[in-house]
């Protein structure tokens, strides 16, 4: 019996809980993906976000500390939840469903309660639009906007054409994307497709023709991509400004992916000097667009700042940063130089917190996207759970009662698990895959391209979480379940192997970092937890012979760079070249990575006449020639690569590509 009545005990001391206190805030939150603290600090003093030098000039701000892997699915739910993400359990974009299906992230795989549901349980009205994995929606007391609504809208009519006056999808097509279903027939007139967009809308961001615009929607077309992007953004803002203002609800969480997604597509071209070819090419026209849309960001912010009453406090925030106006090292890898997935996402995002209870100029140091959800609930006089690692941002905020936190949020019948979807969702998701596969984060836009088991890749990050937190047990366990069901995937033999050798269990990590070598000889992860294992066994040679080999194969694995530094002195993998012959080739590659591929082959010809045995020369004119088109250059670069260094397996993997074309 006791074990009956002791959860309702809990209950009733939570309820008491909660009927203490003052009068709670109303709290707006604006999610702004991939906004850098450092790009945001760059514009203000130019006088191109006005709004956020106000939020500033009188509100609470700081940089704001995320987690890796630094991908936006499971940030948002951490930030939405305040819980890790081995916790509510989105790890990646996709995941496998109960019959084995690969399925994007959806608010089904997610195991414990967000914002929006605790709000609601407490008479909060919420409203949320576009937040990530909050397909399906959820019955809340307010509305939910999922985040499938975006690639929906692309099902509803032709790309091409003008401005409708009502753009919005067909009543019965939209209706499972909503709560309640009818808040899709009220959505319907702020919804703008990309095809919406013409050349006056796109003035501000780039400088195209009609022609441009002329070709059918592909996500795989930067300007459709692109202008999907804004579409989205336009429509979620005018949503939000619209739920906002008509319902008045105690807590509203508007996310916006503008600014991530054109940093994807068109980063690198930020402020960039000296470009030439293609790259001068793509400047001329998509030069403007990551500044046209961080100045979209910030109107936004001030038109959210024009709807606010005295009551509301406004949390302005994104998951995480941009390295912009950066070149890939390697060209020769991201041909078009854009799809480069969260290499360039940096740790740390915004935080802005402005309005109701905030001190105007005050400062957050140290704050986590874990902090978030204890702070909102905290305005809105509520605890937070005692399974919420993160703390109220109290620094930035006057005269707030902090609750003593409760046992948990969770139902004690837990969350219901359903992951059946119908036709129509299938197409959105197929949509989903394909913008993400654009941006670099899927090794495929359709379930017939190659894949790198994306799948697996969900419970692999949260393998790796427990990794980085020094949960090595746990670690090996859940990799120990993905070598069982994928034994022929050298990536998780590596990882596995890293959480054996924590345990020093080493004998057992070299047996899977052998395997995983036998299976994929170009594995940088296997051979630098395997020069981590000779180092401890003290066979320093072996261990700097791996570290070399990591580094020829990826030389901006900067593991294996620390290591070789610490142990030799030196990051680089190969013998040092003469001093004139090492600026010949940088020279080269630097070159090559602003697009004037014919004075990085000048460079190297001229490199090769004082140093003909530098294997460098031969793999750098190698990417030039195949970035030129010239696959006969190419492949005769790799062969003289390969004589100079005839065990190199990236070399023999290259070439075997270049001839199989």
């Amino acid at each position: 019996m006791l074990r009956t009545l002791l959860p309702v005990a809990i209950a009733l001391s939570c309820l008491a809980c909660l009927a203490c206190g003052g009068s709670p805030s109303r709290v707006l939150v604006l999610g702004l993906d991939g906004m850098d603290p450092e790009v945001v600090d760059l514009l203000i003093p130019e006088g191109e976000l006005p709004h956020f030098a106000e939020l500033r000039r009188n509100g609470a701000a700081g940089s704001l500390r995320s987690q890796r892997p630094l991908l936006s699915p499971i940030l948002w739910t951490t930030i939405a939840t305040g819980r890790e993400p081995v916790d509510h359990g989105i790890g990646h974009f996709v995941a496998s469903d109960s019959r084995g299906r690969e399925i994007p992230a959806s608010s089904r795989l997610r195991r414990v309660e967000a914002l929006w549901n605790i709000a609601s349980r407490n008479e909060r009205p919420v409203a949320t639009v576009g937040w990530w994995a909050t397909w399906p929606p959820e019955p809340i007391e307010g509305t939910m906007i999922s985040d499938h609504v975006a690639y929906h809208f692309l099902f509803g009519g032709g790309f091409a054409g003008g401005r409708r006056s009502n753009p919005g999808l067909p009543q019965e097509s939209a209706r499972d994307k909503t709560w309640p279903p009818d808040a899709a027939d009220r959505m319907a007139p702020f919804l703008r497709r990309p095809g919406d967009l013409g050349l006056e809308d796109l003035a501000p961001f780039v400088d195209v023709s009609a022609e441009d615009l002329a070709a059918s929607f592909d996500f795989s077309n930067d300007l459709a991509h692109f202008r999907w992007a804004l579409a989205t953004a336009q429509s979620y803002r005018d949503i939000g400004l619209d739920l906002w203002r008509r319902e008045r609800p105690a807590l509203a969480m508007i996310y916006i992916e503008g600014v991530d997604s054109t940093s994807h597509l068109f980063g690198h071209l930020f402020r960039a000097e000296g470009l030439a070819g293609e790259l001068a090419e793509q400047q001329a026209k998509y030069g403007r667009a990551v500044e046209g849309m961080y100045r979209f960001a910030d109107e936004l912010v001030g038109e959210y700042l024009a709807a606010m009453d005295e009551d509301t406090t406004l949390v302005v925030l994104s998951d995480h940063g941009f390295e912009l106006g950066t070149l890939h090292d390697d060209p020769s890898k991201t041909r078009d130089l854009r799809r480069v997935s969260e290499r360039f996402h940096r740790l740390e995002g915004i935080l802005y917190l402005y309005g109701h209870r905030v001190v105007p100029g005050s400062r957050f140091d140290g704050a986590s996207i874990l902090d978030i959800a204890p702070t909102v609930l905290a305005l809105l006089d509520l605890p937070a759970a005692e399974k919420m690692p993160g703390r109220v941002l109290s620094e930035g905020l006057a005269e707030l009662q902090v609750k003593s936190r409760i046992a948990t949020w969770e139902p004690a019948e837990g969350r219901r698990q359903d992951d059946s979807p119908d036709t129509e969702t299938s197409r959105v998701q197929q949509a989903q895959r394909e913008h993400l596969a654009n941006l670099g984060y899927l090794a495929g836009a359709s379930p017939a391209a190659e894949e790198i088991h994306d799948t697996a890749v969900s419970e692999r990050n949260l393998a790796a979480i427990d990794f980085r937190a020094g949960r090595y047990r746990e670690a090996a366990n859940r990799y120990a379940r993905l070598v069982a069901e994928e034994p022929d995937n050298a990536a998780l033999r590596a990882s596995f192997a890293g959480a054996l050798g924590s345990l020093g269990r080493h004998e057992e990590a070299l047996r899977e970092l052998d395997r995983a070598l036998e299976l994929e000889p170009l594995n940088v992860e296997a051979y630098h937890n395997r020069a981590v294992l000779f180092e401890l066994r003290e066979e320093v040679d072996a261990a700097i012979a791996d570290y070399r080999t990591a580094l020829r194969y990826d030389p901006q694995y900067e593991p294996s760079a620390e290591a070789l530094l610490r142990l030799t002195g030196r990051r680089d993998p190969r013998p040092a070249a003469e001093p004139a012959v090492a600026r010949l080739i940088e020279g080269a590659s630097e070159a090559a990575r602003r697009g004037d591929y014919p004075a990085a082959l000048h460079l190297l010809a001229t490199a090769e006449g004082q140093a003909p045995n530098e294997v460098l020369i031969y793999q750098y004119r190698s990417n030039v020639a195949y970035l030129m088109g010239d696959r006969a250059g190419a492949i005769a670069a790799l062969e003289r690569a390969l004589e100079l260094e005839p065990d190199n397996a990236l070399f023999k993997s290259n070439l075997e590509r270049l001839t199989d074309e």
